[in-house]
């Protein structure tokens, strides 16, 4: 078995995947530590989303950096699905973000003066989704905010990386990390391992390694809650979403509905009060979502840090260690350009000066 890497990523979702699968492409020898499944923790529960416009708050830094990532998506389509066979599901459609009453279309009047972004009046949303609420004035309709499959991307980007030469250690976690002259050395479940350079990218559960390397960089969980609804009869082909609720349909007809955000808790199993308030706030966007047979419910813990941006960075004492973690609500959208951005570091290529301050870890 091989004991020495380039890199080593610690945590095996789409981030960490995704980092793995951009370093291989350079030829560099990276594996990932994953301490369950590939895409088992926090990538399998979410809906998929790729609201670089609709989940945009920051127009000068977030919304270039989700955006380029949102793009290399079309890219990836085809990509992935050459090395994998992995098809990522990519949903086109758009998003329409619903506004109920004239207070909430002035919030979105930041994202209409987007050239991308129109608004749409209630008779013109109802001849594209004919079975929407009347109780809304309107939506603001993002074309490019589409949605893929996280589970699939994941295990694309994954296989991609195996294909290019990367190794996979699943049911493998990372105990200790030691720094050893010019190099470090993992304990893991699986053994003892070597690396030039460490990622931390395994989400919320990030923490511990960021006490362990000396910084006191927290993140707290933000649990979220999901299901899936079906129904032979009402088909949906825009995504809906209103106040970080959505419906979210999927190429074989199913819909997602999310997510709950439940502050500070590690329980990642769904309750009922969660899943009744989806299902109340699915019903005022599409009333005929009583008609639905439920497929399935789950949870899960997204990564918040202080400021809701995520850390992709160096260790601010140690070039050799970075950390890809703190996506929060966009882990999918914003997975290739994390990948890149680590990969640049690595490679000590030049990164967009403003995406280093915004996302550093001693920010």
């Amino acid at each position: 078995m091989k004991q020495h890497f380039d890199v080593i990523v610690i945590g095996g979702g789409i981030i960490g995947c995704s980092i793995a699968y951009y370093l291989a492409k350079e030829k560099i020898d990276v594996a990932v530590f994953e301490a369950q499944t590939i895409g088992s923790k926090s990538t399998s529960a979410a809906a998929g989303m790729l609201g670089a416009h609709s989940e945009c708050n920051d127009s000068k830094i977030f919304l270039p950096f989700a955006r380029s990532s949102q793009l290399a998506y079309f890219e990836l389509n085809e990509e992935l699905k050459r090395l994998s066979h992995i098809d990522i599901e990519l949903k086109t459609g758009g998003i329409f973000k619903l506004a109920y009453n004239d207070d909430e279309k002035i919030q979105l009047a930041s994202l209409l003066s987007q050239s991308t972004v129109k608004w749409y009046e209630p008779t013109e949303i109802q001849r594209k989704i004919p079975n929407i609420t009347t109780d809304i004035i309107g939506a603001a309709y993002i074309e490019d905010d589409v949605s893929v499959l996280p589970t699939s991307v994941c295990m694309a980007f994954c296989k991609s990386a195996q294909v290019l030469g990367a190794t996979i250690h699943e049911n493998a976690c990372v105990l200790d990390i030691q720094k050893i002259e010019n190099t470090f050395m993992i304990h893991s479940t699986n053994g003892k391992f070597t690396a030039d350079n460490i990622v931390i990218a395994n989400g919320v559960w990030s923490t511990s390694f960021f006490k362990q390397l000396g910084l006191n960089n927290r993140l707290t969980p933000v649990k979220g809650e999901c299901l899936s609804v079906t129904s032979e009869h009402l088909t949906l082909e825009h995504t809906i979403f209103h106040d970080h609720n959505y419906i979210v349909p999927r190429n074989n007809g199913k819909l997602v509905i999310g997510a709950t955000m439940v502050q500070n808790e590690w329980n990642e199993k769904p309750t009922l009060l969660g899943i009744e308030s989806l299902i109340e706030t699915a019903k005022k966007m599409l009333p005929d979502m009583t008609k639905m047979t439920i497929e399935s419910f789950w949870g899960g813990l997204r990564p918040q840090t202080i400021d809701q941006k995520p850390y992709i960075g160096k260790h601010p004492d140690n070039d050799n260690i970075f950390f890809a973690t703190g996506h929060f609500r966009n882990g999918i959208l914003l997975a290739p350009e994390t990948g890149k951005m680590i990969r640049d570091f690595i490679l000590k290529r030049k990164i967009r000066t403003e995406w280093v301050e915004a996302f550093k870890v001693n920010r």
